[in-house]
């Protein structure tokens, strides 16, 4: 392999990044930058690998966006069948005998009340 000498010039603000790249790896500055122009040009010359894999990610992620809706939906329902039963089970214990329109005004008070609360808020 024979090697081909450049001249580069590079503003102040990159030479410190360089430098300080190198400093952090334990490299020569020209090692870094040699580095830094391998990677640049590999990069370049097939932007098509990066693209995939940045493609692969953003699928992922909207994968398991689509998964924690799913989750906060089924956590929702769970929370409502609870304040659900907690009310049916405190009419049952004190004794009252109410209609269901008003079960259902008790129901979604508290799990208005348990939302208010779990997002920070004051019931």
């Amino acid at each position: 392999m024979k090697l081909v000498r450049h001249t580069v010039r590079v503003p102040v603000s990159l030479d410190k990044a360089l430098r300080a790249l190198a400093e952090r790896r334990g490299i020569s500055v020209y090692a870094m930058l040699q580095r830094s122009v391998k990677t640049g040009v590999a990069t370049l010359a097939d932007p098509a690998a990066r693209d995939a894999i940045s493609g692969e990610l953003v699928s992922e992620l909207a994968s398991v966006s689509k998964r924690i809706v799913d989750v906060e939906r089924m956590l929702d329902r769970a929370l409502f069948t609870a304040c659900a039963a907690y009310c049916y089970a405190r009419s049952a214990g004190l004794g009252e005998r109410t209609t269901d329109e008003i079960a259902v005004d008790e129901i979604n008070e508290a799990y208005d009340r348990q939302r208010r609360l779990s997002q920070g808020k004051r019931p």
